[in-house]
């Protein structure tokens, strides 16, 4: 059975960099359907770190305009991931 998809790829903001140094938690986008447990153990397989706490938040999409036309942007899930303390996930800044 082919294993499923679960990240999508991490959220590089500010804020994100910010919290990164703080609090040891790293923003992915993921998809829709991914839980908590799903989430985590898919970072933990594919960084090779422990998490202490998985928090998922659902976004809904923007309207968008091109005009006369309104479009709407797809609902998207994102997932606050803790890492316990000691591990580091090394991701590419200065994008």
């Amino acid at each position: 059975m082919a294993e499923k998809r679960v990240l999508i790829h991490p959220i590089l903001s500010e804020k994100s960099v910010a919290l990164k140094d703080e609090r040891n938690q790293y923003y992915f986008r993921v998809t829709l359907e991914a839980n908590k447990i799903e989430i985590r153990t898919a970072v933990e397989k594919r960084y090779g770190v422990s998490v202490s706490s998985v928090r998922t938040i659902n976004v809904g999409g923007k309207v968008k305009r091109m005009g006369a036309h309104a479009g709407r942007r797809s609902d998207w899930k994102k997932a606050v991931v803790t890492l316990k303390p000691g591990d580091k996930i090394e991701l590419v800044e200065g994008l």
